[in-house]
C-alpha cells in the first residue's frame, strides 16, 4: 500500500514513538523509509553579516544534533528489521524542509510525531505538524504520546 515513508525526526520521545510506528508500517507494507532531520542553514539571516562566525558555530552544533537524531532513528529502524535512508535537510520552516524532502523522495506517507502543544505554547512555538498537514497532498500518520 505504502512504498516510501517519510520520516521527520528531531530526537525527542516523541520522534522516537513515530519510528517505531514507521518501522511497524514499513515491515507491514514492505515499504522504503527516509529518516529527516530539517536543520535551518541561515538562522540569522537579518541580524547582520557581523554573526559570520556565530553561523559557523550554529552550523556545526545543528549537524551535530542532527547526526545523532538521525543515527538514533537509524539504529531503531535497522533492529527492527526495516533498511532506511538518512537525510539532512534544509528549510527556514521546518515544514518547508519536509516539504522539500517529500518531493524530493517521492513519498506516499508522511508519520512524524507531535508533542500536542496548546494554548499559548502553541502559538508561540507553532505546530511543524499542523503545517504540514496544510501543505502536503499524501497521506500523514500522526504518533502522540
Amino acid at each position: 500500500m505504502f512504498k516510501h515513508i517519510l520520516l521527520p525526526v528531531d530526537g525527542s520521545p516523541t520522534s522516537m514513538t513515530a519510528v517505531a510506528k514507521a518501522a511497524g508500517l514499513a515491515k507491514a507494507f514492505g515499504s522504503a523509509v527516509t529518516a529527516l532531520y530539517v536543520v535551518d542553514p541561515y538562522p540569522f539571516t537579518g541580524v547582520g553579516a557581523d554573526f559570520a562566525y556565530g553561523q559557523s558555530q550554529y552550523l556545526s552544533a545543528a549537524t551535530k544534533e542532527a547526526n545523532e537524531a538521525l543515527e538514533g532513528a537509524k539504529n531503531a529502524l535497522q533492529q527492527a528489521g526495516v533498511q532506511v535512508t538518512t537525510v539532512i535537510g534544509e528549510g527556514h520552516a521546518v515544514h518547508d524542509g519536509i516539504l522539500r524532502a517529500l518531493e524530493t523522495t517521492q513519498a506516499d506517507l508522511i508519520v512524524m510525531g507531535s508533542h500536542g502543544r496548546r494554548g499559548l505554547e502553541k502559538l508561540v512555538l507553532g505546530s511543524v505538524t499542523q503545517r504540514v498537514l496544510g501543505v502536503v497532498h499524501v497521506p500523514v500518520l500522526v504518533v502522540r504520546d
